[in-house]
């Protein structure tokens, strides 16, 4: 009696096979498609980010000025010498 109780739906068909196969693939592909977009993200996150554009003279200057390390007149001497011109 117990021989026939597993008679019918105990293996699996045809269709039960190939929902398998489409299920381990479309894992794969997601897990494949996963890692690539970590591994780009990765790449990308390091050349992304803006760099600041480098100091110059006269931004130091001003930022000492501001600070009151140097005074008015030595700002503007200063300031006229980089810029190339000369006070007689």
């Amino acid at each position: 009696m117990s021989a026939v109780m597993f008679w019918y739906d105990h293996g699996m068909s045809g269709w039960g096979y190939a929902w398998m196969g489409i299920g381990v693939l479309v894992f794969w592909a997601a897990l494949t498609v996963a890692v690539v977009l970590l591994i780009r993200y990765g790449i990308d996150s390091g050349r992304g980010r803006p760099q600041p554009p480098p100091e110059t003279a006269e931004h130091i200057l001003a930022e000492r000025f501001a600070r009151g390390e140097i005074d008015r007149d030595e700002f503007l001497n200063r300031l006229d010498t980089l810029r190339g011109r000369t006070t007689p």
